[in-house]
């Protein structure tokens, strides 16, 4: 699987629907996903995905640009139900079409059928290939060399995969993403219940040896402790090629209310794009101090700040709603 800095031939998203996770909010999501797909563009291709009855509505707010195609979907969170594309020794593309539970049915949908990626695939014309292990885009970080982040709170939860052992995931992972070195971190955090805890609102990948990490340092804040057993484990931990993990610390998670809900925007929770980085942020104090570590982070790209707070109010951020499709290796 290659890294999220290498070429991207586009970008893909799915149109929000569903009422479960933005209620009477609906609208302001979509202002919301039009502003992150505006962002895109400036960068890379989009194509989103959307259903019939919501198409002319999608036209209407969103930019001219997107690619927009009547496909079926099962969520508006594509980075978590759509296919992991793979690429092979011969620079060739593949796509993994992982199993998607609903994050564990903790969020009453039904657990899909395989036929939305299967239809995107098509229309992208890229092979899939199956797997039945339950694995969200969202859980997982990788370096585009062999090594992947995530948490145990989250692959281990016996609502993913209860008849897979630890070494039974990382047997699959190497088969399906050609992963080598799995680090294990034990929490996401505090404000992420309904994907039990996924890694991009934790730490990812900036590149080979390097993350930035979601800083926690006051004792009072609720994520210190989780933190802290993540970073303790990220010290001790070598990648693949046999580097030592150098961490770096982004703002603490600046947390606001929204309708009755405490709403925390995980500045980790990053979108790389071609020549640039699309953060989510709400108007806090820290979104400069956020920016300027993306940009020492990623000192050839632009850094985007785009309004999060609405992602963050479903449960998610930038990076839930999107999935990179790499561009084939030929064509680099």
């Amino acid at each position: 699987m290659p890294a999220e800095w290498e070429p991207h031939e586009r970008t893909l998203m799915a149109w929000p629907t569903d009422l479960r996770s933005w209620g009477r909010h609906l609208d302001l999501a979509r202002q919301t996903y039009a502003g992150l797909a505006a962002a895109i563009l400036d960068f890379e291709p989009l194509t989103m995905m959307v259903k019939t009855r919501d198409k002319e509505t999608a036209r209407r707010i969103l930019p001219g640009g997107v690619d927009l195609v009547e496909i079926p979907y099962d969520t508006a969170w594509v980075r978590d139900s759509g296919p992991f594309v793979v690429i092979d020794d011969a620079g060739g593309r593949a796509a993994i079409d992982f199993a998607f539970n609903s994050w564990g049915a903790g969020f009453g949908a039904e657990p899909r059928s395989g036929a939305s990626a299967a239809a995107v695939l098509e229309y992208l014309g890229i092979e899939r290939i199956e797997s039945s292990m339950v694995l969200e885009g969202g859980a997982i970080t990788v370096d585009g060399e062999g090594t992947l982040i995530t948490t145990e709170q989250c692959l281990l939860n016996p609502n993913r995969n209860p008849s897979m052992s630890k070494a039974d995931i990382e047997r699959e992972l190497g088969d399906r993403l050609g992963i080598q070195q799995v680090i294990w971190l034990p929490l996401g955090i505090v404000e992420d219940p309904v994907t039990d805890g996924h890694v991009d609102a934790v730490c990812t990948f900036v590149r080979p040896g390097v993350v930035v990490f979601q800083g926690a340092d006051d004792p009072a804040d609720p994520n210190h402790e989780r933190m802290a057993a993540n970073r303790a484990v990220l010290a001790d931990a070598v990648d693949a090629r046999g580097r030592s993990i150098e961490v770096i610390d982004l703002p603490p998670l600046p947390g606001t209310m929204f309708d009755g809900r405490d709403v925390g925007v995980a500045y980790a929770n990053t979108v790389i794009v071609n020549g640039g980085v699309i953060v989510g942020t709400g108007d806090f104090p820290s979104d400069a101090e956020a920016i300027a570590v993306l940009a020492d982070a990623f000192p050839d790209r632009e850094i985007v700040g785009v309004p999060g707070t609405m992602f963050s109010y479903a449960g998610g951020g930038p990076h839930c709603t999107t999935q990179q499709i790499p561009t084939p290796q030929e064509a680099r």
